[in-house]
């Protein structure tokens, strides 16, 4: 093989590795998020309808769903792209020096801290404590910069069932295993899972559940939800990658995390 040759074939080699190497960050399964052995493994029950798009037309979500209960469905959109561009790799990439705000996780405290988002990922992205209070968890969802995301929520196709009178609002998250939101309440809205897995516990709008205000949704599974009877138990579903809940106005919801989690929710005011 020539000197030539050699050179050319050696550096197609390398640059060829580094693109096998960038695509097993980007497009394994968890996107270069896997939390390891710190991933909770109780999914719990599923009693919330699921949904395919080819079975469920837009009247019948008009019908069956926007006013009355939560629905899960699947294949309602194609967020291959937003995916890609979600993977650990490349929002490190692109987004390492952007400030992002972190909110404590609970219903009464509204403390608010500005990091790096590199920052946020290396020494903040962690698992939650069971005995961590709500108002010492900083959690990243919502208050998002748009000048700053727009370029990659203009990649996210949005769930094209829409809610008469209402337009809709973005709000990205990343979250470690065993965080979430505790029980709260607002307008209707869809929820959708990028990587990992979110389980998502809901009441009707007249059935207010008991959880203590500065709680966390882990502390509420581990010590609250095994003494529910039977009646008091809420709809809940664990969701993942591609599927997509949706909620109705007011009614009363808390997430948990089950991995190190990225997500997008769709908010329609």
């Amino acid at each position: 093989m020539g000197r030539k040759v050699k050179c050319i074939f050696l550096s197609f080699l390398s640059a060829w590795l580094l693109v096998a190497r960038e695509s097993e960050q980007i497009s394994g399964d968890d996107g270069g998020w896997s939390s390891g052995n710190h991933s909770l493994t109780d999914e719990g029950p599923c009693n919330i309808d699921v949904k395919h798009h080819t079975s469920l037309t837009y009247s019948q979500f008009l019908e069956q769903y926007a006013y009355t209960k939560p629905v899960i469905l699947k294949g309602i959109t194609d967020n291959t792209r937003f995916r890609f561009l979600c993977s650990k790799y490349n929002l490190l990439r692109e987004y390492s020096e952007n400030t992002v705000r972190l909110s404590t996780a609970n219903t009464h405290s509204y403390r608010k801290v500005d990091v790096p988002f590199d920052e946020f990922v290396k020494f903040l992205l962690r698992p939650q404590s069971v005995d961590t209070l709500g108002s010492e968890t900083l959690y990243f969802f919502g208050d998002n910069n748009f000048t700053e995301w727009h370029a990659l929520f203009d990649e996210y196709d949005t769930p094209p069932y829409k809610i008469p009178h209402t337009s809709p609002a973005y709000s990205f998250g990343i979250a470690g295993p065993g965080t979430g939101v505790p029980f709260h309440w607002h307008g209707p809205g869809y929820s959708e899972v990028i990587y990992g897995r979110k389980r998502w516990f809901l009441y009707p709008p007249d059935e207010e559940p008991e959880f203590h205000p500065n709680h966390t949704t882990l502390t509420w599974v581990r010590e609250f939800y095994p003494s529910l009877g039977i009646h008091q138990r809420p709809l809940e579903c664990t969701i993942r990658p591609g599927e997509v809940l949706y909620f109705p106005d007011r009614w009363w919801h808390a997430t948990l995390n089950l991995d190190t989690s990225v997500f997008i929710s769709t908010f329609l005011g």
